[in-house]
């Protein structure tokens, strides 16, 4: 793909995810209300996995409004998050206000891919990046380089994402692969309205995903010289991704008894 068109296809989501700001804040899914009650956006999983963050400079990439990020200021970590959509780094700094963090939180404007260059390097003790967030950048290894160039020496780098196979099985049952997981063109599509309020009208609706096997993102982490510490595959997901899944407790996964494939991995690595 040539740069131009790229840079297009970046330009279009940040039209899309700007205008799907105030949707997103306004719904239940995100909670707000509950939220500023208290109320926790991590997984377990992330908890145990991250462990304590007390006293640790965190930064998270692709913070959209800043829940997951201000959930790790709450438990202790100084925070960053950085963002490409100014109204999302806008709402996520007044959140940060609204439950009284903003001493230990701060929000930034960037590109994900450009986070070291604005941040400065070796300036962090933890890279987070959460759910749905790699599908949007275009570039893993740059994504991978740019998580090692934040980090300190004995940083850690923490993922936890959508499987890549789910971006490939049928929306139905989650079974079966209707698209190809070795395929590496991006995806444009139309997608109107938001996933936490699929009636929203919209109008900037043209998205763009690239699709990153768990081998483009493993090797990536390993050529920008991150030692790997594990990789974990989880067979529950925090929404219902196909029709035939059930909810096991706040999290969705397969029937009882059915044949399980992963939803979610996560992994470590340090620097």
């Amino acid at each position: 793909m040539r740069e131009s068109e790229e840079s297009g296809r970046v330009a279009d989501n940040r039209r899309l995810w700007d205008e799907r700001v105030p949707i997103n804040a306004a719904s239940s899914f995100y909670d707000l209300d509950g939220f500023r009650s208290g109320d926790e956006d991590l997984d377990a999983f992330q908890l145990n996995e991250v462990g304590d963050v007390t006293g640790l400079d965190l930064v998270h990439l692709q913070c959209h409004i800043g829940l997951d990020t201000l959930s790790w200021a709450r438990r202790g970590a100084r925070v960053t998050g950085v963002d490409f959509s100014a109204p999302a780094i806008e709402r996520a700094t007044e959140l940060a206000t609204e439950i009284g963090a903003a001493d230990r939180a701060e929000f930034v404007v960037a590109d994900a891919l450009d986070a070291a260059e604005v941040l400065g390097h070796n300036e962090f003790d933890l890279v987070y990046t959460g759910n749905g967030a790699l599908m949007w950048l275009p570039a893993i290894d740059r994504w991978a380089r740019t998580a090692a160039m934040l980090l300190r020496p004995g940083g850690r780098l923490y993922l936890a994402e959508f499987h890549p196979l789910t971006e490939v099985l049928d929306d139905e049952h989650g079974t079966s692969a209707v698209r190809d997981y070795f395929g590496r063109e991006a995806r444009t599509y139309d997608s109107p309205g938001s996933y936490a309020d699929w009636t929203a009208e919209t109008a900037h609706n043209t998205a763009t995903e690239w699709h990153h096997t768990l081998g483009d993102v493993l090797s990536a982490i390993a050529a920008a010289g991150l030692r790997i510490e594990f990789v974990h595959e989880h067979d529950t997901i925090p929404f219902q991704r196909y029709g035939a899944l059930t909810a096991r407790g706040t999290r969705f996964g397969y029937p009882d008894g059915s044949a399980r494939l992963p939803l979610m991995y996560s992994l470590a690595a340090t620097a």
